[in-house]
């Protein structure tokens, strides 16, 4: 968008309270999101004291920064509805007011994800036709075009959450990966409808009556195989599944490392166990975007440094220009017009 033949600043909405590190990596993350987006506006949401202890080690004379004052946080470790009741001020809450009062364009945080959707589905609401919102994305380096959903915020779904779901990573596909046509699996123990849990079984047959372009089960080798673009599961096992890549990049690094330290330059090796750290630990880097929220929040990891605050920041702002929100709505239509969802 563009206003008077320039281009329209984005204003993220960041809440810096959030994630393992707080204001002293929240606050560097988004000074190098500005230095790297000159159309971008950020807003620190967080307590006063410690934000404006990290922002005097800056300097930020004349970056398009602003601080909103909120009270306390959201941990890891506390209940998230109740923590919302507890700490109506906390800083996710305050952000998701700014977004839904129209002074933000998107939320970014690297704090409780169950907190983050858990504000968001109360503030912002969910689009229509949905019972929940979601995780999804393209979390495998070796597999950069095969979207997963969800990715661990529903652990028990129906077959019909599932669908929804589907639905959602087939409009990120789109918009995201430009897949004009997103290729959808069910991810199970055999290619056969038969193959499976009771859960899986019964969505096979919701999936093939659907409007979506669905290819049937695959297996868990099939993220490389390019059997399927949207490969959909419950958030259980798709928890399982990411922090399982991201624990054995983590295991491969030092092994492979001694394996070749024999027979490769230094430079070689540190470059080779680097790039493996990178493809199994996209989320820690990139973040990605809550689906089917009405509105446009990203979520990064909780071990995030700066880098990972400016990544979740960067693609924020690559999902508000591709319009991805408008991506969810249209394919949840269409699920509601051939009547697979209600109306």
């Amino acid at each position: 968008m563009s206003v008077n033949g320039n281009i329209a600043r984005v204003r993220v909405a960041l809440d810096a309270m959030g994630g393992d590190f707080g204001p002293r990596e929240t606050v560097p993350g988004a000074l190098a999101a500005l230095d790297a987006h000159p159309n971008l506006h950020v807003t620190l949401v967080g307590d006063p004291d410690p934000l404006a202890a990290e922002l005097s080690r800056h300097d930020t004379a004349h970056r398009p920064i602003a601080v909103v004052p909120s009270e306390g946080k959201i941990a890891d470790d506390e209940h998230p509805i109740a923590a919302l009741r507890r700490k109506p001020r906390s800083s996710i809450v305050t952000a998701m007011q700014l977004l839904r009062q129209g002074e933000a364009d998107l939320v970014v945080s690297v704090g409780s994800t169950g907190a983050t959707m858990a504000a968001a589905v109360m503030t912002l609401g969910l689009l229509d036709g949905l019972e929940r919102p979601c995780i999804g994305g393209n979390f495998l380096g070796l597999a950069p075009n095969t979207t997963l959903v969800d990715l661990g915020s529903n652990v028990d779904c129906r077959p019909s959450l599932l669908l929804s779901f589907a639905a959602l990573g087939v409009a990120f596909s789109r918009r995201r990966l430009g897949i004009a046509n997103p290729r959808v699996a069910l991810l199970s123990v055999g290619e056969e409808a038969a193959k499976g849990s009771r859960q899986v079984q019964e969505s096979h047959a919701l999936f093939r009556d659907s409007h979506l372009n669905f290819v049937g089960n695959v297996e868990g080798m099939d993220f490389f195989t390019d059997k399927a673009d949207v490969i959909v599961c419950d958030g259980f096992i798709g928890n399982i599944l990411i922090k399982f890549a991201e624990g054995l990049g983590s295991a491969l690094g030092p092994y492979l490392h001694r394996q070749l330290a024999a027979i490769l330059p230094g430079d070689a090796v540190r470059e080779v166990t680097e790039a493996l750290w990178t493809t199994t630990n996209l989320a820690r880097t990139m973040g990605g975007p809550l689906f089917g929220v009405a509105g446009l929040v990203m979520i990064g990891h909780g071990s995030s440094t700066a880098d990972g605050v400016a990544g979740a920041i960067n693609t924020g702002l690559l999902c508000h220009r591709i319009e991805l929100a408008a991506g969810f709505r249209q394919e949840l239509a269409e699920l509601r017009r051939t009547g697979v969802l209600e109306a």
